[in-house]
Order: C-alpha cells, then sequence, then structure tokens
C-alpha cells in the first residue's frame, strides 16, 4: 500500500487531529503562546524568505536542497526547520504521537479508497519492550523481518507516526519476498526515561524477533537516532562484555544478517554537527537531547551511548551483521561528516559497508520524501534502494 503525496486537504486534516491532543497533554494556554510565538515566522519570514531564495535568487545562489526541491516541499521544510529549532519536544512529541498518527492514516487511507489496512498489523506488549508488529501473511512464517528503529531525538516520535512508510516498505518487499514483516521498537523517550532502558528495550526487542525469526532473516534497521539505537545494539551484541547490567537478556543472542541505517545519528555530540542552509535539524537542540538521553551517570561520550566514540575496529568487526551495512544520507545533512567517518571506519575495519550519498540531500529523505514529493517514482526511490539492498544481499 503506497499512498499520494500529502494534500493541503491532509495538512488540514491532520491540524484538526492535533489540536485537541495538545490541549489534553499539554494544555490550552502553552499550546496558544506556541501558536502566537510562531505566528511571525509563518507571517513574515516563511512567505519572505520562500520569495526572495525561489523568485529573485539566482538558482546557482539557492541552498542545494532549495535547487531540487518542489515549491510545496520546500515550505514544509521550512516549517519542520522552525518547529525543531524553536517548538518544545514536549509539543513536538505530540505531532507524532498515536492519538494524532494513528487516525490521521485512517483518513489517508480512507481518501484512497481503503477501508482497512490491507496489510496485518497489531500492537506488541510485553513485559521488557513494547512494539508494532506488521506482517504480509499472520498466519504464516516471515522469510525476511525488519527490525526498525524510528526517529526523533529521543525525544519525540512514534512507531505509529511511521505505520504509513512500513506499510510501503512491506508492499515493495512484498515483490522479492514471499511474506516479509516489520517489529517497531516503541522505546521509552527522554525525559521520561534515558540510558541504558532504550537499549534495553531494544534487547528485549530482539531477543522476542529471535523466537520468531532466524537471525539470518532478520535486517536491523533505523533512521536518525533510531539508527544510533541499532549501532548500540550491534555493539552490544558485539562484546557481550561491554559492561552494561542486562539483567540476563541477551547470552543467548546472535547477530542479524543486516543493517539498514537512515541517516544515523553516529556521534550524539560532535563538533562536526553544523546547522546547514538546507537541512531542517538544529544542532543545539540535538545535543540537549544526547544529554538527557545519557542522563546524570553515564557519560555521554560512551560508545554504547554514541556509537561514533567507538573507534576500536576490531569492536566493529565483531558488532558486523553477516551480510554488513546499507546506509543512506543526505549530503548536506547536520550529520553527515560523522556518516562519512563511520562508513571509513567501516571500511578500514574490512566491514562490508555500501552506502548512498543524495546529492542535496537532507536529514531522513527516504522517509520524508514518501510523504512529500508530487510522483510515486520520487516518493519510492528512497524504498526502493533499501529493497533493492535487502533483496540483492538476503534473497534466497
Amino acid at each position: 500500500m503506497i499512498l499520494g503525496q500529502i494534500s493541503w486537504l491532509d495538512c488540514f486534516v491532520f491540524l484538526v487531529f492535533l489540536a485537541p491532543q495538545l490541549i489534553i497533554h499539554v494544555g490550552f494556554f502553552p499550546t496558544l503562546f506556541c501558536g502566537l510565538r510562531a505566528l511571525p515566522f509563518l507571517l513574515l519570514k516563511l512567505p519572505l524568505t520562500f520569495v526572495y531564495e525561489r523568485l529573485l535568487l539566482s538558482r546557482e545562489y539557492r541552498s542545494p536542497f532549495v535547487q531540487q526541491a518542489s515549491w510545496f516541499e520546500d515550505i514544509v521544510i521550512r516549517c519542520v526547520r522552525y518547529a525543531f529549532a524553536y517548538i518544545p519536544a514536549n509539543i513536538g512529541r505530540v505531532f507524532f504521537s498515536k492519538w494524532v498518527a494513528l487516525p490521521f492514516l485512517r483518513f489517508r487511507m480512507l481518501r484512497h479508497g481503503y477501508i482497512r489496512s490491507p496489510i496485518h498489523w497489531h500492537e506488541v506488549n510485553e513485559s521488557d519492550f513494547k512494539g508494532i508488529w506488521l506482517i504480509k501473511d499472520q498466519y504464516n512464517h516471515p522469510d525476511i523481518v525488519i527490525y526498525y528503529s524510528h526517529g526523533g531525538g529521543f525525544s519525540m516520535g512514534s512507531s505509529y507516526f511511521y505505520l504509513e512508510f512500513f506499510l510501503a516498505l512491506l508492499s515493495c518487499l512484498s515483490l522479492n519476498f514471499n511474506n516479509p514483516a516489520i517489529l517497531s521498537l516503541e522505546y521509552s523517550l527522554v525525559p521520561d526515561a534515558s540510558h541504558p532502558t532504550q537499549l534495553h528495550q531494544a534487547i528485549a526487542g530482539y531477543r522476542y524477533l529471535q523466537s520468531l525469526a532466524s537471525p539470518s532473516k532478520i535486517v536491523v534497521s533505523g533512521d536518525s537516532a533510531g539508527a544510533s539505537l541499532v549501532l548500540s545494539l550491534l555493539l552490544y551484541l558485539g562484546n557481550k562484555r561491554s559492561g552494561i547490567s542486562n539483567g540476563g537478556l541477551a547470552p543467548e543472542l546472535f547477530l542479524p544478517g543486516m543493517a539498514v541505517l537512515i541517516s544515523p545519528w553516529v556521534t550524539l555530540i560532535s563538533p562536526k554537527d553544523r546547522n546547514t542552509a538546507s537541512d531542517y535539524l538544529d544542532a543545539d537542540n540535538l545535543h540537549q537531547y544526547a544529554k538527557q538521553y545519557a542522563g546524570a551517570k553515564i557519560s555521554v561520550h560512551d560508545p554504547l551511548i554514541s556509537p561514533g566514540k567507538c573507534k576500536d575496529i576490531s569492536w566493529w568487526r565483531e558488532a558486523a551483521p553477516d551480510h554488513g551495512f546499507f546506509i543512506a544520507f543526505g549530503a548536506e545533512e547536520v550529520f553527515a561528516p560523522e556518516i562519512r567517518d563511520l562508513i571509513y571506519l567501516l571500511e578500514k575495519a574490512n566491514v562490508r559497508v555500501e552506502s548512498q550519498e543524495a546529492k542535496g540531500g537532507i536529514h531522513a529523505w527516504p522517509v520524508a520524501s514518501l510523504f512529500l514529493c508530487s510522483t510515486r517514482e520520487k516518493r519510492t526511490n528512497g524504498l526502493t534502494e533499501i529493497m533493492k539492498q535487502i533483496s540483492d544481499k538476503m534473497g534466497t
């Protein structure tokens, strides 16, 4: 199931679903004040900068992303950039929550003629982790499973917000696999919990998944902070003597078949993180989220918190999946320098790694483009490449 581009009607309906949830979870006056603070941006800065850059500047002087973006993509990313920089995380969390994302997906499905999901999914509520299980045929065993960890700076995001992406990914994988499945981890967010809670949940989810499928059929995957958590999981699996208390969680676990990472947050606090004219991430806010994630007891530079701090090539070699890594990222995103360093380190460790650096690309574009791009080809470019990589390496 691959739905069409987000429309202005979709945007309006999303706000209709969002408004009452903000009042319930944040409060009327904080929501009102946040909206009032955004008015100068929406009424003045947004239209003025948009007109200036797109109509008055020559193409070669525009930011790399704007040079290739449609006007709709450009406007949305400008709004997202403002939100990441100025809207508090407790409000951003509501944007991506189950109670907004799920009814919005159902509206989108109805608008495209789907009364119910053509792919089965249900919530998983175990004592030590929560998630969402999606599978093409719930009555048969999967022949490939994606273990996914969503992004959101560890402070926001949910599996429910990614459901449309998962449904589209399963549709693509169905072209080359008989019964693909996805287990999406619903990990605890900061400041409600800090490391190692999220890593423990990731380990527990992986253990649960290994009871359903052989490790050779598992692809660990994620974007942004979720991809960072995937890297931490791999480092943990590669070094059982890592020092983290596991309570007997993972003595029997084996490495997965492959890792697919989208714009991984490799090093949580890095001097190489710099805001760019194209990307929507804000480095200063991300560094604050990183400190919250690390908590007060563990250094934010610990490799199991910030995988880019691991420079031990033997550790990476032990942590590498059998079929290696595929890493997709944008050349203009804040994390690009650290991602390139990770690719170089993996290559130095003789680990199989393939990457796709999108020219003019921004953070997590394979996910965002599914919603924003005008043509089906552009919307599914990222999905198609992910499907190709998984099929080439994991197909039978």
